[in-house]
């Protein structure tokens, strides 16, 4: 008898699906490549709302539209809420301190490691109340909590059902290669950056865009 190894969602809150290891690295690679993604949209949306639509800007520090905060923070989602799928409460409250921490740590590197350069600061925002030096507050870690719902109850069910549905090598093929693609552009950009030269902020400056 074939087992049914077709996507049922109460099995996935379960953790009783069960994946060959070539599906759980192709998943993985496809939630960085996804999640980069989805913040590079959200980051897009917020900054033309808030420009009031009279520009066309670009987020992030890449040339693809991809942000790696982002992905990271899903990683470090993913990891901390591996067994507290059947607890939504549990998964957006220790989501919300986990990218919270990592908010304020990456935001403080950045800051030390660059003499004073902000990619972000909440010290002025109108929902910024009770920020930590303008990296971190607690409506952007609410904010993180909420996505935090859609990554572990929306993306990644739609990651295992691609990966149960196509076949290994396209699968593979198809993963490796949209990680890679975001992996080489983000070590170019600091690369270019390091050695003085043009990175994607210059490049669609040049093109007329508004960088941020």
């Amino acid at each position: 008898m074939v087992k049914d190894k077709s996507f049922r969602y109460p099995d996935y809150i379960d953790g009783k699906i069960k994946l060959e290891k070539y599906q759980k690295i192709g998943v993985f690679l496809l939630i960085v490549v996804l999640a980069g993604f989805v913040g590079w949209v959200w980051e897009f949306m917020l900054q033309e709302i808030g420009g009031g639509f009279k520009a066309l800007y670009i987020k992030g520090g890449n040339f693809l539209p991809w942000i790696n905060l982002y992905a990271y923070g899903a990683v470090a989602i993913l990891i901390a809420t591996y067994k507290l799928r059947k607890y939504p409460w549990a998964v957006f409250v220790v989501s919300a301190l986990v990218c919270g921490a990592l908010e304020l740590f990456a935001g403080w590197v950045v800051y030390t490691l660059g003499d004073g350069t902000r990619y972000w600061d909440y010290t002025h925002a109108w929902f910024g109340w009770g920020n930590i030096n303008g990296f971190v507050c607690p409506a952007s870690a609410a904010v993180f909590g909420i996505g935090a719902l859609l990554l572990v109850y929306s993306l990644v069910p739609f990651c295992v059902k691609v990966a149960q549905k196509m076949t290994k090598r396209a699968f593979l093929t198809l993963t490796i290669t949209l990680f890679t693609l975001v992996i080489v552009d983000d070590v170019t950009n600091l690369t270019l950056k390091n050695l003085g030269l043009p990175t994607a902020m210059n490049f669609y400056e040049w093109l007329g865009f508004k960088y941020k």
